[in-house]
């Protein structure tokens, strides 16, 4: 009983250590779309040139790229920990810097700065990614991938709730400092923590530049893949462009702060949890089963809201809706790419995986942006739900219980 407890307060503080791992990664990334988003809309700024904004986040989809070095420098835990450090060490560093810059006359230096620390976020990510492969066993990569989406999701909440909120009362030259500080302060738990683990590698199997490319070369992946690029189109054009829309309805950026960045990410957070005791108890199949259903919901229910004037709590309502969705399908997609790294290539496989769900997330929000200024935000819904009805069908007839996919 002694040794079960033992391994049962290891297994929760790296788990911990993750959740701050992933923190690091999202207060300051969620501060800046929300902040410059509302800002835009308030300014009289198109949708579609609001979507360029999704642009600075072009190092998450290219990572897969640089992914194969990051594997072969991260052989053991002494280089996974070193590597971490400094590429957050970059990445606060550079959030530190836009304190100094004034946005109506800097605003090329900011942009620079911030597309720096998203290649260094980027980049720890992927040895991150790797990291937790390699540190727990496949019936806990449910588990550390809800620490992954609560991380991104207690990010989100400090950075697109509080953090907003503290914008409008202290300016970004305090507000930019404290987010690049407590994103260092995030990564500290990896440094001290002794009980993480890693299996040795065997010196066979090191990641070559081109695995990226070979990942892609077998035939059995192409359903996996179609599934990762279509899962969550259902629901980001909605989440994308919900906040413009809440601007369009009255909603001012404290009230959006409040509702869509501390409300809707705290719902977020907690469904992250019950995501991963919700696929523990029923299984993949039925989850990925049940999550593609509630993702036609999520449309469906805001296309009705464009035919009334919708109220606060039918608003709210909405946001809690797709909110759960996107936890609920983080934790499904995550856990289905985690268990299908090869040796050798943890973080590149993942990543790889990663970057299509980021490449389909971010194509989604650049075009929903137009379709929302060309037809509406009714017609962006309705486009949405259509495309979460082929998400459905296509899981319907791909995933079938006892059928492989693919040999991992």
């Amino acid at each position: 009983m002694a040794t079960q407890t033992h391994i049962d307060n290891v297994r929760k503080v790296n788990l911990a250590t993750f959740f701050c791992l992933y923190i690091a990664q999202f207060i300051p990334s969620t501060f800046i779309s929300t902040a410059m988003q509302v800002s835009m809309r308030q300014a009289n700024y198109g949708l579609a040139t609001i979507g360029l904004l999704h642009l600075i986040h072009i190092p998450w989809i290219l990572k897969f790229l640089w992914s194969p070095m990051v594997d072969r420098q991260c052989a053991r835990l002494a280089n996974y920990r070193r590597f971490i450090l400094c590429m957050e060490a970059i990445y606060s560093i550079s959030i530190i810097s836009i304190g100094f810059f004034d946005i109506s006359n800097d605003l090329y230096f900011i942009l620079v700065l911030i597309f720096i620390s998203m290649f260094a976020s980027a980049t720890q990510d992927i040895a991150t990614d790797g990291l937790a492969v390699r540190a727990f066993g496949k019936g806990d990569h449910s588990a550390v991938n809800s620490m992954q989406s609560m991380g991104r999701y207690a990010g989100a909440f400090l950075g697109s709730g509080i953090f907003i909120i503290m914008l409008e009362e202290f300016g970004w030259k305090v507000v930019f400092p404290c987010l690049g500080i407590l994103a260092m302060l995030m990564v500290l738990p990896l440094q001290v923590n002794k009980k993480i683990h890693i299996e040795e590698r065997s010196p066979k199997q090191r990641a070559k530049i081109m695995d990226f490319i070979w990942f892609f070369s077998r035939k059995e992946i192409i359903p996996h893949v179609v599934f990762l690029l279509l899962y969550f189109m259902g629901i980001i054009g909605i989440i994308a462009n919900v906040r413009p829309y809440m601007v369009d309805l009255g909603f001012n950026m404290k009230e959006i702060g409040v509702w869509f960045g501390m409300v809707g990410t705290a719902t977020s957070f907690c469904m992250a949890w019950v995501g991963h005791v919700f696929i523990k108890r029923i299984g993949m199949y039925k989850a990925r089963l049940i999550v593609a259903i509630m993702i036609v919901l999520a449309p469906l229910y805001f296309l009705v809201l464009t035919f009334i004037t919708p109220s606060l709590p039918l608003l709210v309502g909405g946001l809690l809706l797709v909110k759960t969705c996107h936890a609920f399908a983080s934790i499904v997609v995550y856990t289905t790419a985690m268990d299908c790294v090869r040796e050798g290539r943890e973080g590149t496989d993942f990543t790889i995986q990663v970057a299509v769900v980021h490449f389909s997330s971010t194509l989604i929000s650049f075009i929903s942006g137009g379709v929302g200024e060309w037809l509406d935000y009714r017609g962006l819904y309705f486009i949405e739900l259509s495309i979460a009805i082929i998400s459905l069908i296509y899981v319907i007839n791909v995933f079938k219980p006892n059928r492989i996919i693919a040999k991992w």
